[in-house]
């Protein structure tokens, strides 16, 4: 699942993606976890500014779902953004 959203003249690109916890995390549980991938462009550029960030919850926990994932990726993007704007 991708997003791709225009903010304060960047693109944002969020990627979610699954199984992010180990494997002896993934044991006894049904859920994953989930990641977000976040990619943030100078509009009209597909060349990111800086590297792919991998965001995951608090204190390097993965998302719940899919939907936290990708609403706390695009949160920190406008954050990030917001901070090199200034």
């Amino acid at each position: 699942m991708t997003q791709t959203y225009e903010y304060n003249g960047f693109t944002l690109r969020v990627a979610v993606e699954s199984a992010f916890r180990s494997h002896a995390a993934l044991a006894g549980t049904n859920n994953p976890g989930y990641v977000a991938v976040v990619r943030i462009c100078e509009s009209g550029s597909s060349v990111s500014r800086f590297a792919s960030l991998r965001l995951g919850n608090t204190v390097g926990r993965a998302f719940a779902s899919k939907n936290d994932a990708l609403t706390g990726g695009y949160s920190a993007a406008r954050t990030i953004v917001d901070d090199l704007v200034g």
